[in-house]
């Protein structure tokens, strides 16, 4: 009898073995996400709550791991990770998402949106067409994020194009509309990724670089300069990718609730960021930063130049498809709020 009870035990450990072989999809699954996002912020806050909500709600089955704060490079590197096998997601940046299909910035046109509700009706109906591409390139996109209206933040007041070129400002290296925006605008931008762009603000290496004052305020760069300018230069959005492989272990109900509990987050952190912007700008105020009526002729010479990136990116960063899809999205909402479609 205890000879066979071995045995038994043997036979038992086999039959479990041979069932997680044929059913993969019952193990637990950790899905490794990086983001730039820091610990502590209202981003950040919002993405470890849909965390534990996901674990709770598979029972455990489903965990997602986040690794804030740039732990893992920059966008660029989250995204040759990701194919590497090494992460199975990231919370980008539309930057991020342009790496893996860059018709996704055709949203972030300069001078393209007169408000956030504008962007949003275009941005709902345009969304499958960019899930669509993704997935067919191998990533899941999840539902829009939000980063908000951009600004450029400098040491020095800037009322005028020419004195904008005189700044030593910071472009980052992958952003193909900002990298368009100053060749277009004469200037010189010194490329940098988001991680470096604290220390060289404080070292004098740019005295100018642009973000949302949620995240100038998020990664500290309030601290490091005098000006923010009243004209937005664009509305920047972002959302979480998965590599299809990875999401693939997740079973089918499971893959769902993700989803569901994806809509859901990103919908409060739209909500949450447009308010967070608001309460960031008042904070950079009270900590001596002036905000600067961007003058008249400064904002029809921007618009301009709008108008001439939007021409040369057509055919090369997004096609004509998908400028003329936005458009039309953005004329549709126009002519409902009872206004011109131009």
């Amino acid at each position: 009898m205890s000879s066979y009870r071995p045995y038994a035990a043997l036979c038992v450990f086999a039959l479990a073995f041979f069932h997680a072989a044929l059913n993969p999809l019952t193990a637990e699954v950790e899905l490794r996400v990086a983001t730039l996002a820091p610990s502590g912020s209202n981003w950040m806050s919002e993405m470890e709550k849909s965390s534990m909500e996901i674990k709770d709600k598979t029972n455990g089955r489903v965990t997602v791991k986040y690794f804030p704060g740039g732990q893992q490079g920059d966008e660029r590197d989250y995204v040759r990770k990701i194919k590497l096998g090494q992460l199975d997601g990231a919370t980008v940046t539309s930057v991020g998402l342009s790496m893996i299909d860059e018709s996704i910035r055709v949203l972030e046109l300069p001078d393209m949106f007169e408000s956030a509700e504008e962007l949003d009706y275009v941005a709902d109906k345009i969304w499958p067409h960019f899930q669509a591409k993704f997935k067919a390139k191998g990533f899941r996109l999840g539902a829009r994020g939000e980063v908000g209206w951009t600004y450029f933040l400098s040491k020095n007041k800037v009322e005028s194009l020419s004195q904008l070129r005189a700044q030593k400002a910071w472009v980052w290296g992958d952003d193909v509309i900002a990298r368009t925006l100053f060749a277009n605008l004469g200037m010189n931008g010194v490329p940098l990724g988001v991680p470096e762009v604290d220390a060289a603000l404080t070292t004098g290496k740019v005295d100018m670089c642009y973000g949302s004052p949620l995240a100038a305020v998020a990664l500290q760069w309030y601290t490091k300069i005098k000006y923010i300018t009243s004209m937005p230069l664009n509305f920047s959005v972002g959302a979480t990718v998965y590599w299809e492989d990875s999401i693939n272990k997740v079973t089918a109900e499971d893959q769902k609730t993700i989803e569901e509990i994806d809509r859901a987050s990103s919908k409060k952190i739209r909500k949450v960021a447009r308010k967070s912007n608001e309460d960031a700008i008042n904070t950079m105020k009270r900590r001596g930063v002036a905000v600067v009526e961007t003058p008249a002729q400064m904002v029809t010479e921007f618009g301009n130049h709008a108008e001439q990136i939007r021409t040369t990116l057509t055919g090369k960063a997004f096609s004509k498809q998908d400028l003329d899809l936005v458009l039309r999205y953005r004329s549709d909402h126009r002519i409902k709020r009872g206004g011109k479609p131009k």
